[in-house]
């Protein structure tokens, strides 16, 4: 069945179903960051090991890698809605196992690890029926205005969360505050549930299920991005940026404590972990302007070797007030590439296959990616210093730049949306 019903045409802040499902995103947002900052320092906390503690940044990407692609393909099948609503509630439940273990005194490492596993697996069911419910919602044409939207606002989070839960580890035992965390997937759940269009288009009803007929679908999604050079070409570049970003984030606590002397808690520590978030609200505020007059592709090409540079450099920071600014500055370039990166995907992409492709170009940017930048960063610490296995690993993204202006990316500024 057809996708090209007609498209909303009220502005996005003034829709009120828009603003609910943009607030479901911030609630959420703001609890995964609470997490993103605390889990890795309650593993080096409790085993005092860099390796160990890169294994958190492995499991945030991992379970993409194993269950994405037939999460895309089951997701194209089912009712959107109704998945995203199960993915929070389920995922609340596992975060919160974590509060209570620790007040039980039963909280161990290989507990924290699963939850970030499981809780990125349950993840994975959601993203695949988000990236399909937002260009229903919205319109194909506002994709890139949404994502931005989305964004901004996520790049206020980013600064103010992680300063926060920097301040309150000093206070709290950072399992605790992963009670924030499974608070906010409660939220998340209500909010979509208030949204009353529909987040998916009507379809004809999909073969019966059956295991066959999934890796079926699963290979027409890659098939359909591989056969596209565009979203193929920047799924690569995706793909070595999320290598070079897995491999500073791996070792990040461990580079506050040992390079820069700031330890795993207070202001300072705060403010590092804050500073991304700058750059992905100058990242988000500028892209719709940009958009006005070139296209999310154009952006993607152009932001990715400031993004390189800026990485390299940051690994070789020694002082932390240098190392902030110039994470704000990677924040902007890096945020830029992933942000205009999806929007592309999710304009091109048919809606009948917006599951499996986003989720397929997420396995490889942020499952493959990720997971190996984190194992690898870690593996590199371990045998040749923190410092040389940082500058290693973000190195990765000089690659992404080079592959960018060498594809065939530069000749398709120009390309239109199609279904």
């Amino acid at each position: 069945m057809s996708d090209a019903a007609p498209e909303p045409t009220q502005p996005l802040r003034s829709d009120p179903d828009f603003r609910r499902y943009w607030l479901a995103r911030q609630v959420s947002v703001s609890g995964s960051l609470v997490t993103a900052v605390a889990l890795p320092v309650l593993v080096y906390r409790l085993s005092h090991s860099p390796g160990l503690t890169a294994l958190t940044t492995v499991m945030e990407a991992l379970p993409y890698l194993v269950f994405g692609l037939f999460a895309g393909a089951l997701s194209d099948r089912w009712n959107r809605r109704r998945v995203m609503v199960t993915a929070d509630l389920l995922n609340a439940v596992v975060l919160l196992s974590i509060p209570v273990a620790w007040w039980l005194g039963l909280l161990t490492i290989p507990h924290a690890l699963v939850v970030g596993f499981v809780s990125q697996a349950v993840f994975a069911f959601f993203d695949g029926a988000n990236f399909g419910a937002l260009p229903v919602l919205v319109g194909r044409s506002r994709v890139g205005e949404a994502n931005a939207a989305l964004w901004g606002f996520g790049g206020v989070l980013d600064l103010a969360v992680p300063l926060s839960v920097g301040a309150l580890l000093a206070v709290f035992h950072p399992a605790t505050l992963l009670l924030v965390d499974a608070l906010s997937y409660v939220g998340s759940a209500l909010l979509v549930l208030a949204i009353s269009r529909p987040l998916s288009h009507p379809r004809d009803a999909p073969p019966p299920f059956r295991p066959s007929a999934i890796v079926d679908e699963v290979r027409e999604g890659l098939v359909w991005l591989w056969r596209h050079t565009g979203v193929r070409s920047n799924t690569v570049v995706g793909t070595l940026q999320s290598a070079a970003g897995a491999g500073f984030m791996a070792l990040s606590v461990p580079y506050a404590d040992r390079l820069l002397h700031i330890g795993t808690s207070g202001w300072r520590f705060g403010i590092l972990f804050s500073v991304w978030g700058i750059g992905g609200i100058l990242a988000a505020t500028a892209t719709p302007r940009l958009l006005r007059h070139t296209s999310t592709l154009r952006l993607t090409v152009w932001a990715i070797p400031f993004s390189a540079v800026i990485g390299v450099l940051t690994a070789l920071a020694s002082n932390w007030v240098l190392a902030t600014v110039l994470i704000g500055l990677w924040g902007i370039a890096y945020q830029m590439v992933v942000m205009n990166s999806i929007s592309y995907r999710q304009q091109v992409t048919p809606d009948a296959l917006q599951g499996r492709v986003n989720t397929a170009g997420r396995v490889l940017s942020f499952g493959v990616g990720w997971s190996l930048g984190a194992v690898v960063a870690g593996a590199l610490s371990t045998a040749y210093g923190l410092r040389p296995g940082m500058v290693i690993m973000v190195s990765l993204g000089v690659l992404a730049a080079a592959f960018a202006w060498l594809s065939p990316l530069p000749r398709m500024f120009v390309e239109p949306v199609t279904d």
